[in-house]
Parts: C-alpha cells; sequence; structure tokens
C-alpha cells in the first residue's frame, strides 16, 4: 500500500484510506465495500443506469441554473452516460445489502462520476479540486430523493419489459386455443373426472389470465411516475434551489423517455414506499399464474405411458443420466421455480416498505435487491415458456379422446334425456362392467347412433345449454327401437 504509483490516499470524516490510483471510486466507496461485504452481489444494473441518468439530469440543471459550470456540468454528464451505457460497471463495488438507504450507492456513483469526469477534462483520479464528489456530482441532491427516483425509473423499465413478455406469452396461448378449438377433451376439478372441455378452452382461459397480468403491469406503471427528486432529504427540499427542481424534472424526462412527474408530496414519497408493495402485489400475481399454468402443462403431458399425455412438449434436451430416452418437462419447471421466487421476495418486499420510519425508508436497497431481479427474471420466465414450450406444444387427440371415452363424465349430458336416476344407473353398469356409457345407452336402446352422436359433438358438450337439443328436436320424436328419451323409463327397464 506504500506504493504511490498503486495507491492514492483520500481523506473523510474517519480519517485516511488507501485507494487503487487507477480507481474511479473513492474513499466512501472503499468504506461501504468493507462494511458490506455481505452478499457477494453487486447492485442491479438497472438501477445503476437510472442513477446515472438522474445525476446527469442534476448536472444539467444545476448548469442551466448558474449552480455549476458548463465544462465541470458537460464533464458529469458524458461520465453519466457512460455508465448509463454499462461502462465502468467493475467500478460499482458496494454490496447490494447495505444500510444507510442506499447512501452507499449514491457515493459510490458521485465519486465513480467525479472521477471519470476529472479524467476527461484532463486529470487524474482523486483530483476532486476539478469535480468533486459531493460539491459538484451531489449538489442540490441528497441519496434520499435520487435512489428512490432511480429506483422507480428502473422499476417502470423493468415493469414494462415484463408487460410485453406477458404478451407475447398471451400471443402464444391465444395461437394453441384457435390451434386446438376441436380437440375434445376430459375437464377435471380435484384431479378427477369432470364436464368435457376442449383443449382449446384450457389454453384461452390460460391465455385471459395472462392478459389480465399483462394489463395491470401496464397500468401500475403509472404509478411508479412520480418521483421526490428535489425534495432532498426529508422531502421538503432544503437546499434543492427552485430553479433546479424545476429543471432537474425537465431533463430526467428527456434523458429517460418516461413521463415522469414530481410529486405534490415529495415528503410523502420520501418516507412512504407503499407503491413498490403495490408493484411487487401485481408481480407476484403474474407469478402465481405462471405457476399455475406450467403446473398444469407438466400434468396434461405426464407420461407418456404411464400419465394423461393429451399434450406433447418440445423436447428441449436430455432428462436423465441414468435412464435413456427420459425427456423432463424443464422449461415449466424452470418458469415454476421463477415464480416461487418472486412470490418468496414479494413478501421481502413488504415487510422492507413496512419497515419505513418517520421521514425515510432505510430499507429500500432491500427492496430494489428483489423487486428488480424478479422483474427481470420473470420476463426472461414468460418469454422462455412462449417460444421454447407453449409454441411447439401438440396435442395428442387420441389419448383426449381415449380418457374421455373412459370415464363416465359423458353422462352428464344424458340427463336433459334420461333423468338423473337412470343416468345414475348407466353410469353405475359402465363402472361395474368396464363398459363405455356410449356402448351401455346404444345397447339399452336408450339412444340410438345418430342421436348419440348429436348430443356428444365437441361444440354441443362444450357450450351453455342442453347438448343435442336443437338438433335432437325431430330425432327425439321418433325414437331408436322403443326408447323413451323424456326421461321416463321404457320396456328395456
Amino acid at each position: 500500500m506504500s506504493d504511490r504509483t498503486e495507491w492514492r490516499r483520500e481523506k473523510d470524516l474517519l480519517g485516511e484510506l488507501p485507494v487503487p490510483a487507477r480507481a474511479y471510486y473513492g474513499i466512501h466507496t472503499v468504506r461501504a465495500a468493507e462494511n458490506f461485504a455481505v452478499s457477494g452481489q453487486q447492485v442491479h444494473p438497472s438501477l445503476l443506469r437510472a442513477l446515472a441518468q438522474v445525476k446527469a439530469a442534476a448536472a444539467l440543471a444545476n448548469w442551466r441554473c448558474g449552480l455549476l459550470p458548463e465544462m465541470v456540468a458537460m464533464a458529469i454528464v458524458q461520465a453519466a452516460h457512460e455508465v448509463a451505457q454499462g461502462d465502468w460497471a467493475d467500478q460499482f463495488i458496494v454490496d447490494a445489502l447495505q444500510g444507510g438507504a442506499g447512501t452507499s450507492t449514491n457515493m459510490n456513483m458521485n465519486e465513480v462520476l467525479a472521477n471519470r469526469a476529472i479524467e476527461l477534462l484532463g486529470g487524474r483520479p482523486g483530483d476532486y479540486h476539478l469535480v468533486h464528489p459531493l460539491h459538484h456530482v451531489n449538489l442540490s441532491q441528497s441519496t434520499n430523493d435520487t435512489y428512490p427516483t432511480a429506483l422507480r425509473i428502473a422499476a417502470i423499465r423493468l415493469v414494462l419489459d415484463l408487460s410485453e413478455a406477458m404478451a407475447e406469452l398471451q400471443r402464444a396461448l391465444q395461437e394453441k386455443e384457435a390451434s386446438f378449438a376441436g380437440v375434445l377433451k376430459l375437464g377435471r376439478t380435484e384431479y378427477q373426472d369432470a364436464l368435457p372441455v376442449t383443449l382449446g378452452q384450457e389454453f384461452g382461459a390460460y391465455a385471459e389470465a395472462i392478459a389480465r397480468d399483462r394489463w395491470r403491469l401496464y397500468k401500475v406503471e403509472e404509478r411508479l411516475r412520480q418521483v421526490n427528486l428535489g425534495g432532498t432529504a426529508v422531502g421538503t427540499g432544503l437546499n434543492a434551489p427552485r430553479c433546479y427542481i424545476y429543471h432537474v424534472i425537465e431533463e430526467l424526462r428527456r434523458l429517460t423517455g418516461l413521463g415522469l412527474a414530481r410529486a405534490e408530496n415529495t415528503v410523502d414519497l420520501t418516507q412512504n414506499a407503499d407503491v413498490f408493495a403495490e408493484v411487487s402485489g401485481l408481480v407476484k400475481a403474474a407469478a402465481v399464474n405462471l405457476a399455475k399454468i406450467s403446473g398444469d402443462l407438466m400434468f396434461l403431458a405426464a407420461g407418456p405411458a404411464g400419465g394423461p399425455a393429451e399434450i406433447i412438449l418440445p423436447v428441449c434436451q436430455a432428462g436423465s443420466s441414468i435412464m435413456p430416452g427420459k425427456v423432463n418437462p424443464v422449461i415449466p419447471e424452470m418458469v415454476t421455480q421463477v415464480a416461487y421466487q418472486v412470490m418468496g421476495a414479494d413478501q421481502v418486499i413488504a415487510l422492507a416498505c413496512a419497515g419505513g420510519r418517520l421521514e425515510l425508508n432505510a430499507f429500500l436497497p432491500l427492496v430494489a435487491h428483489n423487486l428488480l431481479p424478479g422483474l427481470e427474471m420473470l420476463a426472461r420466465a414468460a418469454r422462455l415458456l412462449a417460444q421454447r414450450c407453449v409454441a411447439g406444444i401438440a396435442a395428442c387427440e387420441q389419448r383426449c379422446r381415449q380418457w374421455l371415452e373412459a370415464s363416465n363424465v359423458l353422462v352428464t349430458a344424458l340427463v336433459p334425456y334420461l333423468g338423473y336416476e337412470r343416468a345414475s344407473q348407466v353410469a353405475g353398469r359402465a363402472m361395474r362392467e368396464n363398459k363405455s356409457i356410449r356402448q351401455l345407452v346404444i345397447e339399452e336402446g336408450l339412444l340410438s347412433e345418430a342421436q348419440w352422436a348429436e348430443i356428444t359433438r365437441p361444440r354441443e358438450l362444450t357450450r351453455p345449454g342442453i347438448a343435442g337439443a336443437a338438433a335432437l328436436k325431430n330425432l327425439l320424436s321418433r325414437p331408436a327401437g322403443t326408447e323413451n328419451c323424456t326421461g321416463e323409463e321404457n320396456s328395456h327397464a
């Protein structure tokens, strides 16, 4: 550390520390990296990008108000632009989980931008008389208004991306809804045989659930647009000139392309984080639907010999290191795990948002650490589910027919014609004799082949009303043999 060519020394309130000579970060970052060496995970890139844009907007606003020399402001803006593009990511060394309500992330950003700006102006990192992390980069700001603003910007972008990912999944499900519209199959409730549905109806229900998620996420983005930038430490705006407050929001809108607005009550937004709990709740709802759909797909594809196997999932990779030929539903499994992770993170976010005290919530780093990765993961999972699973699903119509015909559920459609008691008798005999409902009603002369065919048409069985009623109007006036299809017993009883 004594080698002056490799280290520089910086001072702060607590004393001096060596800092790598070529590092853009400074003493505040070094202390924070030592204090918070806990998770080994860096601050989310989306948050760093947004915070860099907040700093650029602040520099431009301070320059326009005569608070910063143009040369200094433009160097800060250039440095911020580079960071926002992903440059110098290795200079952000503070752990994602940190005390101080995000102060260490804010200081890490201030120091990186200051030292990069110094370099752009021809100086060497650490020459803070040229550009100072606090006096220049952090001018008119506090962590307590820059960090929450950046978190909102990052969340907006990821929420909108998740909404688009859900739209992609919705389209893939709707395509299968149309493709499978004529595939009649056994419906199931509580894992037991239930009334018939079409495979298309099942996929249509999935598409509707995802459509709700898409709309909810798209709309909640509006709740994130109000920011407390200009409120400084507690939302009152002390040390932020009115000129700056006006210009900084305009510059931030321009730099981000987002419809941001300064909150009417910046004290409220500085101390209350409920909007993040709201957003997280809707993200959790989307995760719930993804997990439910993934579970259904795994069940419907189970087998292929020992399960329903009513659908065939795309083959993505070998499924076993010991069982040749085995293929697993790896995409729905992955999506389910991501969904569970998001559901768990929602509880953490709720606790963090509830943990705010008085004029500030100190746990926003925990909110950011759970919300932003969850949004990102869920968007990726939804796209992979659409592209690598749903798009390639095929229907096994033979298995769909097999399970439907082997079940007694079709007897329900005969109740309006046979009556509940006679239908129950038919169902009981079918179970005892291991015969199909179709076979028995025709054997007993309760229905003719033509009548059975009309009643059990897919369209008749899967829409409101009495199956086959319209088409059977004439047939029922001419019953097959001696049967009476009004529910009264006949000579075969």
